[in-house]
């Protein structure tokens, strides 16, 4: 099977079985709520029940761990990080020492890649007869990390261990971006597959690497802790490194299930989630830290991560311990409070790593709490490492741009060229953008909602179909040919905001009298949502595998499927028209569907790379990782040797597609208006 025709069976599974006759709907139904808010939690409460589910004996889950590994190393980011292999030198430097009673803080900084450099302080302790045990502290997004973060690092040192503590790209003394959804409007990251966590889980690894350069460090006995985002972080990189052993995250997760129905995800950071292409939980990380030694540490009234989530996450991991018949390794703590570290939280990490990482069986109320007295800490200024600011070179900054790295497009000279690199495309597509189309698509169920003989010279009929579980859209036809003929069809996506008769102005523009659908998918017309609630949707659709585009894809597939068993359809001309964002929907979709006969695009995106409105209204053209693979300029001609109409103006980037009409002999297929 070729890859192109393997893309139209993957997308065949769509359809479903369809009433000889539609009956006319005389009631409002009840069955869907069209509801952007609780379709998320659903579908996020199922990603959360799905996890770790049918694993049940050790052989199970060693033999999908690989493959679990590979998938969180991807959402994370990593592929183009040198994980395995030679790693580029760390070129530490060292700018000074400050010397305390019982230990000395060694300021420093080193490049996890070229160009990005890392900020630091080492504490040691003093009088340590051989390598010693070390742990790797990760700042939460407090402004000054390593200082505000001290007490910690200092506690570790005077009990023994070696402890290097690291400053992220968000806060401290380069102030990087994770906050690129979140403030920016940067929702393009997750088309390029990008998450600052990927970064921040980078950093920790070299950091590890530079432990185990020191004499002072055993590194066989590593370990890592943090809260909030270095507790989230703390997760992460015990799941992407083995070297750790031992991991004690505070206040760092909570299911998608809750995040998404609290709506504390509002409240996160864009570094603590993976970009969730293969619809993973917390639970599915956690897994990947079995059976090292884990404490779970957790507020009971944590404003951002819910007592009762962390609860179901660790019982989900734990499942995963009994398999390795070490139930005793993974530990929750609670502790009364918000958002925050607790003297008990504390003093647990510190008897836990003692336990673990030193041999040592010290109870927790026999340790002395981190001393947080005014007289004990450093200044900003005395823990500082860039005396003169940073390298003139550094990259931290900037490297949203480049940690991830985006694919030139091919060069196309043959039509067998052009079918490889859409089988590829399609394939990629399958799983890394679109992976979470429903596997079983629900009944389409269509109902006759309008019928009149005004609106077209055979009339109108406005039909509703069910395109996925909570959504019911409607396909408005306005008839120029007679029903019971089949005829070209075109199906018209209206936009967001538009003003009323804009999309048949639109239509009028190019088309000669053509039976003309007229679609309103997800975050159109009456079902859409209001315009405040879109930076929250378009993050948390994100976290559950989804995009705004993405969603409405899938509703003009299936109405696609619904059209063509239409008796007034000629399935194989159906032609898709659309304007501004909506020309992604259109694209994207006749690229999976395979079967279209003609694309109509006024004033598409230029890119897919490029950012929005910081407070997420605006075009939602992301999809999840597509960048990694094409871009929405080389859709055209991937859809070849289709039809195509573009009306109005082109941008550039869209004369790589152009050409490759040209080159392979099908300009004509090509029409400007």
């Amino acid at each position: 099977m070729t890859p192109f025709k393997a893309s139209v069976v993957f997308i065949a599974a769509l359809a479903s079985a369809y009433p000889q006759s539609i009956p006319l709907q005389t009631t409002a139904p009840s069955d869907q709520s069209n509801n952007i808010r609780q379709y998320l939690t659903r579908v996020a409460g199922e990603i959360t029940d799905q996890s770790l589910t049918g694993i049940n004996t050790l052989n199970e889950w060693q033999d999908v761990r690989p493959q679990r590994y590979q998938e969180f190393i991807e959402m994370m980011g990593l592929l183009d990080v040198p994980l395995t292999g030679e790693r580029p030198p760390l070129n530490v430097e060292t700018v000074g020492t400050i010397q305390k009673n019982g230990y000395r803080i060694i300021k420093l900084y080193y490049e996890s890649l070229p160009q990005l450099y890392v900020p630091a302080n080492l504490y040691v302790p003093d009088n340590i007869n051989g390598p010693a045990p070390a742990i790797l502290y990760l700042c939460g997004h407090a402004r000054t990390q390593k200082v505000h973060y001290q007490s910690h690092a200092r506690r570790f040192a005077q009990l023994g261990f070696v402890c290097l503590i690291i400053e992220t790209i968000q806060w401290g003394e380069v102030r990087g971006e994770h906050w690129g959804c979140y403030a920016n409007g940067w929702f393009h990251w997750y088309s390029r597959g990008y998450t600052p966590g990927g970064v921040e889980v980078w950093n920790a690894i070299r950091g590890l690497d530079l432990l185990c350069q020191r004499p002072e460090v055993d590194g066989e006995k590593l370990g890592v802790t943090g809260i909030s985002g270095g507790g989230a972080q703390t997760w992460f990189v015990a799941a992407a490194d083995p070297r750790i052993k031992a991991a004690a995250p505070v206040c760092g997760a909570s299911t998608l299930a809750a995040h998404i129905l609290t709506r504390t995800i509002d409240g996160h950071c864009d570094c603590m989630v993976p970009i969730n292409t293969y619809l993973r939980d917390f639970p599915d990380i956690g897994a990947l830290i079995a059976p090292r030694p884990l404490l779970v540490c957790q507020a009971d009234r944590d404003g951002l991560n819910t007592i009762e989530s962390v609860r179901e996450i660790v019982q989900k991991v734990k499942s995963i311990y009994d398999l390795y018949n070490m139930p005793d390794q993974i530990t929750l703590v609670e502790t009364p409070g918000g958002h925050s570290y607790h003297p008990l939280s504390r003093n647990r990490i510190f008897s836990f790593f003692m336990k673990h990482l030193q041999g040592k069986e010290v109870s927790y109320t026999e340790i002395d709490d981190s001393d947080f007295s005014e007289m004990v800490p450093f200044s900003e200024e005395e823990l500082r490492v860039y005396i003169d600011g940073p390298p003139p070179d550094d990259r931290t900054k900037t490297i949203q741009d480049a940690f991830i790295t985006l694919p030139d497009p091919p060069q196309i000279t043959s039509i067998s060229e052009l079918n490889s690199f859409r089988g590829e495309v399609l394939t990629f597509l399958s799983t890394r953008t679109f992976g979470s189309f429903p596997r079983e698509p629900e009944a389409l169920d269509p109902r006759l909602e309008f019928r009149t003989w005004d609106g077209g010279k055979y009339g109108r009929t406005v039909y509703s179909y069910v395109s996925e579980k909570g959504w019911r859209l409607k396909a408005d036809i306005r008839w120029q040919t007679p029903q019971d003929t089949k005829s070209p069809i075109l199906i018209a996506l209206r936009s967001p905001d538009e003003k009323r008769g804009a999309s048949e102005e639109f239509v009028a523009e190019f088309a000669e009298p053509v039976t003309v659908v007229y679609l309103e998918t997800r975050g159109v017309g009456e079902m859409g949502w209001a315009p405040e609630l879109q930076w929250h949707v378009r993050r948390a659709a994100a976290w559950t595998g989804r995009t705004v585009a993405s969603m409405r894809i899938y509703d003009l597939l299936r109405c696609i499927d619904f059209l063509k068993m239409l008796p007034g359809v000629d399935p194989d001309k159906i032609g898709i028209a659309a304007r501004d964002e909506m020309t992604v929907v259109a694209l994207y979709a006749a690229l999976l569907n395979g079967g279209i006969h003609t694309v109509v695009i006024k004033n598409p995106p230029r890119t897919q790379n490029a950012p929005s409105s910081p407070d997420g209204r605006g075009e939602t053209i992301e999809l999840l990782n597509c960048l990694r693979m094409t871009d929405i300029y080389q859709i055209p001609a991937l859809l070849f040797p289709m039809n195509m109409v573009f009306v109005g103006e082109l941008p550039e980037s869209y004369q790589w597609s152009i050409e490759i009409y040209q080159t392979l002999g099908r300009a004509d297929a090509m029409t400007y208006k």
